[in-house]
Parts: structure tokens; C-alpha cells; sequence
């Protein structure tokens, strides 16, 4: 029996399966995110914009 091509068939088996699994299982953890997180997150993305946004303005209405 020739082992190179059953490494090889091995690995072009086992390979995309085990990349497949990692996948599924990242996309599942993900989901799983509360509602509450995704709420405070985006809150605080909204606060650190307006103060982002604040800070330009103060920039900006001081001309030489």
C-alpha cells in the first residue's frame, strides 16, 4: 500500500472536517451573546461617538 497518498487523502479529509467543526463551534459560541451585552456595547459605542464628535467641535471653533 502506497502511505503518501493515504496521508494525503487523510489530510484532504480530515483537514476541511476539522476547519469545518472550529467553524460551527465559533459561529454557535457567538450567538449565544445576551441581549444585554449587545445593548451596553452599542451604548457605549454611541457614548465614545459623542465625545469623539465633542472634542472635534472644540477643535474646530478655535481659528487662528
Amino acid at each position: 500500500m502506497d502511505w503518501g497518498s493515504f496521508n494525503w487523502s487523510l489530510l484532504t479529509i480530515v483537514g476541511p472536517a476539522l476547519l469545518f467543526i472550529a467553524i460551527l463551534y465559533a459561529t454557535l459560541k457567538n450567538r449565544k451573546a445576551k441581549q444585554g451585552e449587545i445593548e451596553r456595547t452599542e451604548q457605549a459605542t454611541h457614548e465614545l461617538y459623542q465625545e469623539e464628535d465633542a472634542a472635534h467641535r472644540k477643535r474646530s471653533d478655535v481659528v487662528p
